[in-house]
């Protein structure tokens, strides 16, 4: 008894690792149940960051910036690593520090591709026009 209750500890842990997922595709429908006959919530776009809740077999629940769930096509998503900005204005810095100079400011709502994670509170992040930075955890989400 005691054996599998110290197992049960060790592999808790792993059992709350979140996933994160990307969009793919340029528009990426959105649904409430795990068919294409569901009713369409809305449309995703490419870089989109999502939370993996659930997949099944061509299909993914997934929770969005909002918090809303949705269900969407496997197929759709990537393993790219994005994060979505979520303060009015992101500061991205040439180092991990908030006295390093401005390499770019990035406004609520796009979508950053994470280059490099582990740097609480920051993460290293690229532009999509490639220019790279910091950016503090928390003014993204999706990581």
């Amino acid at each position: 008894m005691r054996f599998l209750l110290i197992l049960l500890l060790c592999a808790a842990p792993a059992a709350w690792a979140v996933e994160f997922r990307s969009v793919s595709e340029n528009a990426a429908p959105m649904y409430d149940a795990p068919s294409v006959k569901a009713n369409k919530l809305y449309v995703a776009s490419k870089l989109y960051p999502v939370e993996v809740i659930v997949q099944l077999d061509a299909w993914t629940k997934v929770r969005d910036v909002a918090g809303d769930l949705a269900w969407v096509e496997k197929k759709n998503l990537s393993e790219t690593r994005t994060v979505v900005v979520t303060a009015p204005l992101a500061d991205v810095r040439l180092k991990s520090e908030d006295a390093a100079p401005m390499v770019f400011q990035a406004r609520q709502g796009v979508a950053l591709e994470i280059v490099e994670l582990g740097m609480d509170p920051w993460v290293k992040v690229r532009h999509r026009d490639g220019q790279t930075g910091y950016v503090r955890t928390s003014q993204v989400w999706g990581r």
